[in-house]
């Protein structure tokens, strides 16, 4: 597997806000050498303009980046019409594109970086602001096997990465991994307001719910056992837990209204690709 040093030339950071920053903080952590490293950015923060102390371009002038291996966009997809098609003078025999901006296709980056360009479209989620993110990351043709384990080696310093050979997965993957995060929050609100409803003080049924969320997730990460066996784990037969799993495992219980939810996202996902 690549390491993040494992290329020469230099990697262009192209927007430095909440995922760009986030993925610059995983590869500051993982060893990163600063000197390859060159930022566009139009409002760096502080943190980030502090960098230039240690070797990172930010905002050079145009035509001084002559040799990007690698292009990271992390721009807002809502200025992305703007900002990627000028990233095409940057482009150079052997450069690898890599794009965490929702919603933009990869026939969206051939055309405004060229046809011939590697391009790696990939979506990551929020807790890679903590580095434990969840990716899902798709190949064009274009892209060789050293590309793809360079581009794996950086989306990992914000957590795990998955690939998929077919570009019609992301919307899927947009809709369970990239929303998904919101749909565990809401289960913390929805959680809280219940507690409250069932007689408990509202700030305690807040930290009760939200210490509940967050406690049962790292166990999730950590334990070697899936989903279903820890469930099963909490449950005594006829006990308050197997009580309550029979409303939420009723047949009009949150199965079919999670399905129904990530159909919305997934379709939402394809309107907003085109």
């Amino acid at each position: 597997m690549a390491g993040l040093n494992d290329f020469t030339g230099t990697l262009v950071l192209v927007g430095a806000g909440k995922m760009g920053g986030a993925m610059l903080d995983g590869w500051l952590a993982l060893g990163l050498d600063l000197a390859k490293v060159a930022i566009l950015e139009p409002a760096p923060s502080p943190e980030i303009v502090a960098l230039q102390a240690r070797g990172v371009r930010i905002n050079p002038p145009a035509g001084a980046i002559t040799d990007a291996s690698v292009i990271l966009i992390a721009v807002k997809p809502q200025v992305a019409a703007d900002v990627v098609p000028a990233l095409k003078a940057l482009v150079r025999p052997g450069t690898v594109a890599v794009s965490v901006m929702a919603g933009k296709t990869i026939r969206f980056l051939e055309g405004a970086l060229g046809g011939g360009t590697a391009i790696v479209r990939s979506i990551p989620n929020t807790p890679a602001a903590i580095g434990r993110g969840i990716t899902v990351a798709v190949p064009n043709a274009k892209v060789t096997a050293p590309q793809r384990a360079l581009a794996d080696a950086l989306l990992s310093g914000i957590g795990a990465v998955e690939w998929v050979d077919d570009e019609g997965l992301i919307d899927a993957a947009t809709a369970v991994s990239g929303s998904g995060p919101a749909y565990v929050f809401l289960l913390a609100e929805s959680l809280a307001r219940a507690g409250a409803a069932a007689g408990l003080p509202a700030d305690l049924a807040a930290r009760l719910a939200r210490a509940t969320v967050s406690g049962s997730g790292e166990l999730l990460h950590r334990s070697p056992l899936d989903a279903a066996t820890l469930r099963q784990n909490v449950t005594s037969p006829g006990g308050t837990t197997a009580a309550a799993l029979g409303v939420l495992m009723a047949a009009d219980g949150l199965d079919p209204l999670l399905a129904k939810a990530v159909a919305a996202a997934t379709k939402r996902s394809r309107e907003l690709a085109g």
